[in-house]
C-alpha cells in the first residue's frame, strides 16, 4: 500500500509540467490613437513574467499575446496594459498544450 501510494505521488508530481499550457489570447486595446501607442502596450505586455511573444496590430487595434499560463494570465495582461495607459479587454483565446 505504501510501495503504491509513493509510486502515484511521483506520478502525479513528474506529470506536472505537462499540465502547462501555452496560451495564445487576443486583447482588443481601443486607446491606441496614434502610431506610437503599440510601442508602449507592446512594452508593458513583454515586461509580464510568463509572456513569450507579443504582436500589436495598431490598425486593427489589438495585440495578440503568448504566454504560458502557469506563470500569468489574462488578467494580469490586461492589468498591464492598463496600467500603460491603454485598458484592454479580452478579444479571443486559445490554448495549446506541450
Amino acid at each position: 500500500m505504501k510501495k503504491s501510494l509513493i509510486a502515484t505521488t511521483l506520478l502525479m508530481v513528474f506529470s506536472l509540467p505537462a499540465l502547462a499550457a501555452e496560451q495564445t489570447v487576443t486583447l482588443s486595446v481601443p486607446g491606441m490613437t496614434c502610431a506610437a501607442c503599440p510601442i508602449t502596450v507592446n512594452a508593458a505586455l513583454n515586461q509580464v513574467d510568463g509572456v513569450s511573444s507579443v504582436r500589436v496590430r495598431y490598425e486593427e487595434r489589438d495585440a495578440t499575446v503568448t504566454f504560458d499560463d502557469t506563470k500569468t494570465n489574462v488578467e494580469e495582461l490586461t492589468q498591464a496594459t492598463k496600467n500603460a495607459g491603454y485598458p484592454s479587454s479580452l478579444k479571443q483565446s486559445q490554448t495549446t498544450q506541450e
